[in-house]
């Protein structure tokens, strides 16, 4: 189908894939700022070794593609994507290098909340193979829990990453920070994902700071969008943001960056008495055996980071951060 060429010919040329938009290149390492003396929960030799013990164990799974030992060491987004990844790369015999974690860190920040869920974020640094840094988000549930990776994030090229104020992000888990801020992080991300849905037609589209994530996606939909038409089909996606779980972290200038899930569902329908086949080889992988038909509907996880300027603050809203992968591929 002409669509799946379009698609294919993007992903050839490294300007986006159905998959993944590729967010490739060596990130600006953020600067840290002054704490206050608030005792950390970990110390930062025990939050070396938690990440370290967790990352090692995530590899392990990988190389024996074994989706059920990632429930030991991932959940939430960050389970659902690795686990899409590691189906994929059982059926193509290949695992995408963008999943690659970083042992080394640009910078870490340790929970100091005396209370359940506990967070700790880190950035990684750059991957051997010049990949962007991460950001990586793990979350200790109860105290007799093991923290776990729940969000995995690629920053995105060129990114300034704000301050943090190190010693204070236990006031501000969840979406416990409410004011303050120009909108509150369940308002966010509702609004992205409107944005995202609905693109420059959003009524929250100036809110937002351009960023590489959504253009790519943009791009991505109007040239699917020129094929499918010629082909008489038609494409819709759908945008839901996770507000019950949000991973916030104060800034130092009074913002905060918050770490969102957003579930996307892709259609794509053939005209005629064509057939709606998958667009990659992710989606392949997915679809597997299944019998074609007009329709195709893909789900797709995306995470994302925003940063959230202070009330007051001439600062648009902007995504620091995002990955985009698929976890279904279903006929209709």
């Amino acid at each position: 189908m002409i669509y799946r060429r379009v698609l294919m010919k993007l992903a050839a040329t490294g300007v986006v894939c159905a998959s993944a938009v590729a967010l490739a290149a060596c990130t600006p390492s953020p600067q840290k700022a002054d704490s206050n003396a608030i005792t950390p929960v970990v110390t930062t030799t025990q939050e070396k070794a938690i990440r370290t013990k967790i990352i090692k164990a995530i590899n392990k799974a990988d190389a024996a593609r074994d989706t059920n030992a990632l429930k030991e060491q991932m959940l939430g987004p960050a389970l659902e994507v690795r686990t899409s990844q590691l189906k994929i790369a059982s059926a193509t015999n290949n695992l995408d290098s963008s999943t690659a974690i970083p042992q080394s860190l640009s910078q870490s920040v340790v929970s100091t909340s005396q209370t359940w869920p506990r967070n700790l974020f880190a950035i990684t640094t750059v991957t051997d193979t010049q990949q962007s840094q991460r950001l990586l988000v793990l979350e200790q549930q109860k105290a007799t829990a093991n923290y776990k990776v729940w969000g995995l994030v690629r920053l995105m090229p060129g990114v300034q990453m704000p301050k943090f104020k190190v010693a204070t992000i236990g006031s501000t888990q969840g979406d416990a920070q409410t004011s303050g801020l120009k909108a509150t992080p369940a308002e966010v991300a509702k609004r992205y994902a409107d944005v995202l849905e609905n693109g420059a037609k959003s009524k929250y589209a100036n809110d937002f700071a351009d960023d590489a994530f959504r253009t790519n996606l943009q791009t991505l939909t109007d040239s699917v969008q020129q094929a499918i038409a010629q082909n008489e089909g038609m494409q819709s996606q759908t945008y839901t943001a996770h507000t019950k779980d949000i991973k916030v972290l104060e800034t130092a200038d009074g913002g905060a960056l918050a770490v969102i899930q957003i579930d996307s569902v892709w259609t794509r329908t053939a005209g005629g008495d064509r057939q709606s086949l998958p667009a990659s080889d992710s989606e392949k992988a997915l679809f597997g055996d299944t019998k074609a038909t007009s329709a195709l509907e893909v789900d797709y996880v995306n995470e994302v980071a925003i940063y959230i300027p202070k009330v007051g603050s001439s600062e648009k809203i902007r995504t620091v951060g995002a990955e985009r992968q698929p976890v279904a591929v279903e006929a209709k």
